[in-house]
């Protein structure tokens, strides 16, 4: 029995060094991005549904881009706060600033995907770029990256939707390291020419890209999944890439108790149950590895079977892994998460265990 749980550890840390050296590593060990700036019209799009102090921080940030032709249509979802009054202020005040006014529909009562197609439609430009409510860009160079990115093939854009930084705060870390490797694998796997997902804080797409799939209708019933349900319905090899300079990130408040970091990853955990058969699976033979290295290398040691090849490859296994994120960190400016990368990653292990059993037995809230 050891001897199969010691050939078994070996395949463990084969595997993982196949998705962190192989599969993320097309990202981690990608050179630099050079992109050409273009100048093509730009329809920024923003969903909101009760973020009165957010769009009133926010909204003014977007207004500053640097960018010759854009426009920033602002999606009032039936917010019972003061979120439509704002809007509505902003665009009386600012000629690139349209409105779209959402009331409650009983067919499709808080749905987010109901707001944003009638934002889509309204959008005077084909080619879109979107961010949350409560995000902001880190430089006036935003649109400019992103928009840099799409070609007459690429017609779907992956950004990186940072969190900010909270001193002291080992939540925050453990949120930030979350995204950080969130963002590793689907960039990656984006390199690999199988693009699974994205993130609402920052993507973009060309319009006709969402009435090739006829818009989100096929999740629609799903609450959630705006993003990464329709990435990985519509993106492919041949329109997706990536964007991942400094210029081109965004910045979300984030969680401050865990309880609510908890039910967000409720949500994204229930969301993915929905992607394709080969996504689903692909991400669950990387928990389940994840899992498994940290459980088998225990009961050898305990047994002190071949307890120095153990300790070898949970060395090497380190080794690669922080090497890989190391590497991706510091595209992502989020180095600092690394010092604690062992802790970490242990604790989030057990975190996603108890969001899969949590959710086997009550569904998770979704749009407000």
């Amino acid at each position: 029995m050891l001897l199969i749980i010691f050939c078994l550890f070996i395949a463990v840390v084969a595997v993982q060094f196949l998705y962190y050296v192989v599969f993320f590593g097309k990202f981690s060990f990608a050179k630099k991005q050079t992109s050409t700036p273009k100048r093509i019209p730009i329809s920024v799009i923003v969903c909101a549904k009760n973020e009165e102090e957010n769009v009133k921080q926010f909204v003014p940030l977007l207004l500053e881009q640097d960018y010759p032709d854009f426009e920033i249509v602002l999606i009032d979802d039936a917010s019972s706060d003061e979120t439509l009054e704002i809007f509505e202020a902003f665009e009386k005040q600012y000629s690139n600033i349209k409105l779209v006014k959402v009331e409650n529909n009983e067919a499709f009562w808080g749905n987010k995907k109901f707001a944003l197609t009638l934002g889509i439609k309204a959008a005077k430009n084909e080619y879109l770029l979107f961010t949350d409510a409560d995000c902001y860009p880190t430089s006036k160079d935003w649109i400019k990256e992103m928009s840099s990115n799409f070609s007459q093939q690429k017609t779907i854009v992956l950004g990186y939707g940072a969190y900010e930084k909270i001193k002291g705060s080992f939540l925050n870390k453990m949120i930030r390291f979350e995204t950080l490797l969130t963002a590793t694998q689907y960039f990656g796997w984006a390199k690999l020419g199988k693009p699974y997902m994205g993130v609402g804080r920052n993507m973009a797409y060309k319009r006709e890209e969402f009435f090739k799939t006829n818009g989100f209708i096929e999740h629609m019933k799903i609450r959630s999944g705006d993003d990464d349900l329709f990435i990985n319905e519509a993106s492919n090899s041949q329109n997706t890439t990536i964007c991942f300079s400094k210029e081109s990130f965004t910045f979300s408040k984030p969680k401050t108790t865990f309880s609510e970091w908890f039910t967000q990853k409720r949500r994204h955990v229930a969301t993915a149950k929905h992607y394709k058969a080969f996504d689903r699976s692909q991400l669950a033979l990387f928990y389940l590895s994840q899992l498994l290295f940290l459980i088998l290398p225990i009961i050898l040691l305990i047994c002190q079977f071949q307890w120095i090849v153990v300790l070898s490859l949970i060395g090497f296994r380190y080794l690669f892994t922080w090497i890989s994120l190391g590497l991706a960190a510091g595209k992502l400016n989020e180095k600092d998460v690394m010092y604690w990368f062992p802790f970490i990653e242990i604790a989030l292990i057990f975190i996603q265990l108890n969001v899969f059993i949590t959710n086997t037995f009550s569904k998770p809230v979704h749009w407000k």
